[in-house]
């Protein structure tokens, strides 16, 4: 796998720069983290463009549980379109280093995916329809990350994958 990505830092041509969409389930942003999710924003708009939608947790003020995942389910699912490519994040997904993902980034513009969608769930996660929706469960760590926090480590990791399809000096 390092052959091949070093191959492809020199120069990469692997399809088209696909547009990528983050949706995150979730309170308001602090004023900290918009700063941050913001700089990377405009740091990804070089390589392609980008947008992040923040849904509101619990829209209905459910208080069952069940019924909060399935309400939050459906506003993402609604904001998809049938040929997006879907990445949910999720702490039982597949577990991809920085080099992975940008290969993953990469691959994607060849599926004729529309966009790339990245999902950060609510508190409670995904629901089934969004789970089998999506093209691809990752997780970013073995650790349980707030959306907030996850928003961050994601926007980072999506700058440091197109600097490693680019053959930037970022990653290493």
């Amino acid at each position: 796998m390092k052959k091949k990505l070093k191959e492809e830092r020199n120069g990469w041509e692997g399809g088209r720069a696909i547009p990528i969409r983050v949706m995150t389930v979730g309170k308001k942003r602090s004023p900290g983290v918009q700063l941050i999710v913001d700089e990377y924003k405009d740091k990804l708009q070089h390589y392609s463009s980008i947008d992040d939608v923040l849904i509101r947790s619990n829209p209905k003020n459910a208080r069952d549980v069940k019924a909060q995942i399935e309400e939050e389910d459906l506003a993402v699912i609604n904001l998809i379109k049938s040929n997006d490519w879907v990445v949910i994040l999720d702490e039982q997904g597949l577990d991809v280093g920085s080099e992975r993902l940008a290969e993953l980034i990469g691959d994607a513009g060849l599926t004729g995916a529309s966009r790339i969608i990245f999902c950060i769930g609510g508190p409670y996660g995904h629901g089934r329809n969004l789970r089998e929706r999506a093209n691809l469960s990752i997780k970013l760590s073995s650790l349980v990350l707030n959306h907030q926090i996850a928003l961050i480590v994601l926007m980072e990791q999506l700058y440091r994958a197109w600097t490693i399809l680019k053959g930037q000096k970022y990653h290493h």
